[in-house]
């Protein structure tokens, strides 16, 4: 009697449209169950009958219900799946073929095949790059994968580069090159400083050498330093294929063991490189540095062939400077140079010291890998005297071009940062007042009163406020128009000293190159900017990938179990702590189980950065404590740490 009535149907159309729907982002458990999340404060529980159709990452909308007294959700709707392009792991069952994703809450098989472009053979093992195809909450009745290409075969000694390279769509190999490419393709005139005692200080093992440095003493306590880029813009025309080639690689890709260049290496390391007693063209920059540190608004860029006298190291210059080792200059010139670039270091420190920010000696630690890509071990490598004096330099070089540009022609790639925004400002003037520190919102959001703010943080020297601080700051970011940067403690900063390795820096040398020429130059896009922005973060992404994986791999070693290590508290999450191994920098997670016993006498406020336990903190971020090792999960390259309480 009730089937087809149209009445029946309308009120169960009404029921369904009066039915609360509610968005977010699916979050996957171990145990089958799940969670939609909303917001960072809100959630609602996914059964895990309703987890089949969705994957953890999945952006969807879902209906809420009551069921058994409790608030669940039901996905309905796809907005966006989390698998879109992904790399994976290939399993082979009755040759028939399964991707497993390689991410840490998708641990089920997907069906899969290769598209009709791949030629691959699949076996076991191999890694594969692939596309979703089918999703379950779409209406199919699985999920579905086409197998792109094979990025590497099963236990390949490089596979945590390719894969990590794969997964964020990076190049793998060096540009190709034409023959025509390794021309000069200029005529402009250069002055000859090939007779000056030019000198490189850089990684001992560095091949694209791109500063030179020379510096005089004017003898009236000033200071005249000219600074020499190598000039890959002489060889690289705009527009060409090789330069569109460096445009959408954006960067040098510097990842643990090797490096893949934005430009074909007999660029980078032999024909652009400033390598010892070979004749190069550069792009000049002459400043002269006042007694009181200041720089002259007296800012002289020209073109210029320079030859660098001498290939030094920053280990045996700061082992000369600091009177230990058995290194010493050849020549009494190249001392000269050194003590002259020293005295201007420590001049320009003191200057940053009153009128800008100092940055904090942090420890940067270094994969010792074999040949064969095995990792042996980490190194931990501290900023010592000459990376100071190169530092200083670069910096100097780089607010004098800002400068230059601005006054010129009034564009270029600036690096910019912003300081706080208007809530972040008025959250750290409420968290100083905790400690004493009285400051306003009008005062820490001016270039003046960021850097005091700054100053006076690091005579307070307090790991816990200044982590909190970070934390509020805005990010740095390119500009097309000249803007401060808060962060380093200047009214505008623009890089033109890595045109080997940064195409933001090519595109400031072919605007510095038209000032000094007097042609008209060629103002950047935002689409540029932009796009130089994304491949920064993703070279980034990479590198921190590959370090996670190499991690993984080293601390399985049996050295290292039961060892104990001193641990850094970098983040609180919510559920549990993230901490630094201090020892060889290691990311580990300790989670909550092995804070406290009682769930629920533990809080994570990430807020604040603090955990409570029974409402007394027991630990907060910058903490140092002593962790063992619990588990090294290789296929989710995490690491689980313990406290020893």
């Amino acid at each position: 009697m009730f089937q087809n009535n149209p009445l029946l149907a309308q009120l169960k159309k009404n029921l369904h449209a009066q039915t609360p729907r509610v968005e977010g982002i699916v979050k996957s458990t171990e145990r089958g169950f799940g969670f939609l999340e909303i917001d960072p404060q809100k959630s609602y529980f996914i059964p895990p009958k309703n987890m089949k159709k969705v994957m953890h990452g999945d952006k969807v909308i879902a209906l809420l219900k009551i069921e058994k007294d409790r608030e669940i959700v039901e996905p309905e709707k796809l907005i966006e799946p989390f698998l879109n392009r992904f790399v994976g792991k290939i399993e082979k069952k009755d040759d028939r073929l399964f991707i497993i994703p390689d991410y840490p809450f998708l641990k089920d098989l997907i069906i899969c095949k290769p598209n009709k472009n791949c030629t691959n053979i699949f076996q076991s093992g191999d890694w594969a790059v692939a596309k979703l195809i089918k999703h379950k909450l779409k209406g199919d009745n699985f999920f579905y994968a086409e197998l792109i290409e094979k990025i590497v075969q099963k236990d390949h000694p490089l596979t945590p580069w390719w894969v990590t390279l794969s997964r964020h769509n990076l190049d793998k190999n060096e540009p190709l090159v034409e023959k025509k490419d390794l021309l000069i393709k200029e005529n402009y005139p250069r002055k000859d400083l090939t007779d000056l005692d030019f000198i490189t200080i850089d990684n001992v093992n560095t091949k694209d050498i791109d500063d030179a440095l020379f510096i005089k003493d004017l003898s009236n306590g000033e200071l005249c330093l000219t600074v020499a880029i190598a000039d890959p813009t002489a060889y690289i025309k705009h527009g060409s294929k090789l330069d569109i080639v460096a445009s959408k690689r954006g960067f040098t890709n510097y990842l643990p063991g090797f490096n893949i260049p934005m430009l074909p290496r007999i660029l980078s390391e032999d024909i652009c490189s400033l390598n010892p007693n070979e004749r190069r063209p550069v792009l000049a920059c002459q400043i002269t540095i006042l007694k009181d540190g200041n720089i002259s608004k007296k800012i002289h860029f020209f073109l210029a062939w320079i030859k660098s006298k001498s290939k030094l190291s920053y280990e045996n210059v700061s082992d000369w400077l600091e009177k230990s080792g058995t290194w010493k200059p050849k020549k009494k010139s190249i001392e000269e140079q050194i003590l002259l670039l020293y005295r201007l270091c420590l001049l320009r420190i003191k200057w940053r010291e009153k009128n800008a920010v100092l940055f904090k000696d942090s420890l940067e630690y270094r994969f010792h890998l074999s040949d064969a890509g095995k990792v042996i071990d980490v190194f931990i490598e501290k900023r010592r005297i000459a990376h100071k004096i190169i530092e200083e330099a670069m910096i100097i070089s780089n607010m004098s071009a800002a400068s230059f540009l601005s006054s010129n022609i009034g564009f270029g790639i600036y690096n910019v940062h912003t300081g706080f925004d208007l809530i972040n400002a008025e959250n750290v003037v409420a968290f100083l007042k905790n400690y004493n520190l009285n400051f306003t919102v009008q005062e820490i959001t001016t270039l003046r009163g960021f850097c005091n703010l700054r100053r006076v943080l690091n005579i307070l020297s307090n790991n816990y406020i200044d982590s909190r601080i970070r934390r509020f700051q805005s990010f740095g970011d390119f500009s097309i128009v000249p803007g401060p940067h808060f962060a380093l403690g200047f009214a505008e900063y623009a890089t033109w000293t890595s045109p080997i390795r940064k195409y933001s820096d090519m595109i400031n040398h072919r605007l510095l190159k038209a000032i000094i020429n007097n042609e008209k130059p060629i103002k950047p896009s935002e689409d540029i900017k932009l796009k130089i922005s994304e491949q920064r973060r993703r070279n980034r992404m990479s590198e921190r990938d590959v370090s996670d994986w190499l991690y993984t791999i080293l601390l399985q070693k049996k050295q290292y179990r039961n060892n104990k290590f001193k641990a850094e508290i970098i983040d609180i999450s919510r559920s549990g702590l993230r901490a630094r191994l201090v020892e060889n920098g290691a990311n580990v997670f300790i989670p909550g189980t092995f804070l406290h016993p009682i769930r629920e006498q533990l809080i994570f406020n990430q807020d604040i950065g603090k955990v409570f336990v029974k409402g007394v903190v027991q630990y907060q971020v910058s903490d140092l404590i002593e962790v063992t090792l619990y588990d090294i999960r290789l296929e989710t390259r995490s690491i689980i740490a313990k406290p020893e309480h």
